[in-house]
């Protein structure tokens, strides 16, 4: 089979000057939309349940819980590579546009959820998996779209700006959800409906595919591979967390066990698929370049450094200290959202400024920086007491979002830059999969070195306590033994975890211990030793995560850019030619390694 590379009719120069500028917007506009959706759910999800009359604190419940937050990301992973590859052959921007419709009208069928009970849960889960595929298409062709209309001299400080709505998104959902949930839970899907209505309307006008396109035919068996192998890696990593007979957690689960496995063993066979065939979904020929190798090797190690920081620090401030500092549960999940506002502040001070030096300097520096002054802050983190001064958490947080903007930019400049024109689709693509993989991952395993942090001691710490107050010891003992991640749950969502755990038994208690310990500061004390043994684990395999991503971001490409550019306005027109193309792939790919390249 013949594969030629074509260029489109016209360029990005070819729309004016201002292109450029309109494809930042409109992309910016939808990597802002879709990460404030992947987090603007975990601070709405104690309105959510309110909402529709279930308890996710119930056993049964648990499930709709974790998918709740985890359907959207995990979707998100697993399509982003295909999604980026269909940009390389039909069009970058037609692909994003159907993403942003797709987005807005899952939007809308979220904001309209009429019913109540599991149904309810189940139609929420479902609806988020479809935005989920939404995101998927707008983050696997935004980077791409803008790689094509920028020039090599510009790029950093466009994926740059691109890259602060991707990550600040994150952290803007928490403050929107917190404001909107409690007076309506619709309302956080409903306040997407307007700008993504806006968005694709604006896409479908003014975007333009400027880029090589590459007419190849579905690597279906790659597709299918790769999407069960990672899908049953991700369910496994998402049930792990949860109980599983008398263990804290469900590692040992023969249904964990076997999509661990047989998850891991399909995507060894994907890997063995994309080596034989003509067009694969992977193009694994790309990591024979520095820049791409490493700069993957980076982020993904970033990823899972940072992927369960807004979890654990959730937990913290809503479960131990704003209690402790008089802030009723009720009202803990928009202060956390407000408190943690140092480390949106930092990155988006630093990321542009960041991806715009990192055009004239180059990117190494940056990164490397960048990941051991985040490194730093998770060791800060550590030595800071549970309950500590906020000024000096407020100093950590800032300082966070420092290192992130100084690696973010500069990271998905020198990967985009690497890769040849035919190629930017699946390689945004497989960079934004190890980001997003890597995010569900760090939860998993940021959530188990708590879960097993907390169930080393706290049912002993909980019992005394418990029995201290007027808890009868058969009850204090059988409210001990339940499992950790219940508690977790609990300081997550906004709940008394003691009121939840005694309910109809406080009757029995007489009134003084009732109000000591359903109090503010009981739980919070109680937990306090417990999670920090916890918070250390976690945020000490942070560190090593981090130090790996500065230590590969040293061995990325020295120079700006590692794939030269080809003339943007004089290649000829070959569409539907089928002649080969005048640089084979190899070559490109390879260029970072001729002589004086």
């Amino acid at each position: 089979m013949t594969t030629s590379l074509t260029s489109p009719a016209a360029t990005a120069d070819d729309h004016g000057p201002h292109y450029k500028w309109i494809a930042l917007s409109n992309t910016t506009l939808g990597m802002l939309i879709a990460t404030i959706n992947s987090s603007i759910v975990l601070i709405a999800l104690p309105d959510i349940f309110r909402g529709i009359h279930l308890n996710p604190l119930e056993p049964q419940n648990t499930s709709y819980l974790l998918w709740m937050m985890m359907g959207f990301l995990v979707v998100t992973a697993v399509l982003v590579v295909s999604f980026g590859r269909l940009g390389d052959m039909f069009g970058r921007a037609r692909m994003y546009n159907l993403g942003f419709l797709i987005f807005t009208i899952s939007s809308i069928f979220l904001a309209v959820t009429w019913f109540d009970g599991s149904s309810a849960a189940i139609w929420l889960i479902f609806w988020r998996v479809i935005q989920g595929i939404g995101g998927a298409f707008l983050m696997a062709n935004s980077s791409a779209i803008l790689t094509d209309a920028f020039p090599t001299e510009q790029r950093g400080l466009a994926l740059g700006i691109n890259g602060v709505a991707a990550i600040s998104g994150s952290f803007l959902g928490l403050l929107v959800g917190g404001v909107l949930a409690p007076i309506n839970w619709h309302l956080i899907f409903l306040v997407s409906v307007p700008f993504g209505v806006l968005g694709t309307i604006w896409a479908y006008l003014k975007l333009e595919d400027t880029g090589v396109r590459k007419h190849a035919a579905m690597d279906w068996w790659g597709n299918v591979t790769f999407a069960v192998g990672l899908v049953a890696v991700l369910v496994g990593i998402t049930y792990g967390i949860q109980p599983y007979g008398d263990s804290a957690m469900g590692w040992t689960s023969p249904m964990v066990l076997s999509c661990l496995i047989g998850g891991t063993l399909v995507l060894a066979a994907f890997v063995v698929i994309e080596t034989r065939v003509a067009e694969p979904l992977f193009n694994l020929h790309l990591f024979a370049n520095r820049s791409f190798t490493f700069g993957n090797i980076a982020n993904l190690m970033a990823s899972i450094g940072r992927g369960g920081l807004q979890f654990i620090l959730i937990i913290w401030l809503q479960g131990i200290w704003l209690p402790q500092h008089g802030y009723t549960f009720e009202k803990t999940p928009l202060w956390a959202a407000i408190y943690m506002v140092p480390m949106t502040v930092g990155f988006l001070l630093i990321a542009p400024i960041s991806g715009a030096l990192s055009d004239r300097m180059g990117t190494k520096w940056f990164t490397t920086t960048g990941m051991v002054i985040t490194a730093g802050t998770f060791a800060a983190l550590v030595a800071l007491p549970v309950d500590f001064s906020y000024p000096a958490f407020a100093i950590i947080l800032l300082l966070n979002g420092i290192g992130m903007g100084l690696f973010s930019s500069p990271n998905r400049a020198e990967v985009m830059n690497s890769l040849p024109v035919d190629a930017r689709g699946s390689g945004s693509g497989m960079m934004t999969t190890f980001q997003n993989a890597a995010m569900v991952l760090s939860i998993g395993l940021f959530f188990s070195l708590m879960i097993s942090g907390l169930a080393t001691h706290l049912p002993d710490t909980m019992q005394s306590g418990l029995v201290a107050n007027g808890v009868p010891d058969a009850d204090a003992a059988q409210i001990a033994q339940l499992p950790a991640v219940a508690v977790l749950f609990a300081a997550f969502l906004g709940y008394n975890p003691i009121e939840m755990l005694l309910g109809d038994q406080l009757n029995g208690i007489p009134d003084a211990s009732r109000e000591t310990l359903t109090g503010l500061d009981f739980f919070p004390h109680l937990i306090s030793s417990p999670f920090a043994d916890g918070l250390s684990a976690a945020f000490t395999f942070a560190i090593v995560c981090c130090v790996i991503g500065a230590v590969a971001s040293l061995f990325t490409n020295p120079r700006k850019s590692a794939v030269p550019e080809p003339a943007r306005s004089t290649m000829p027109d070959v569409r539907d030619s089928g002649e080969p193309s005048p640089a084979p792939l190899a070559e490109l790919v390879d260029a970072d390694t001729r002589p004086g390249s």
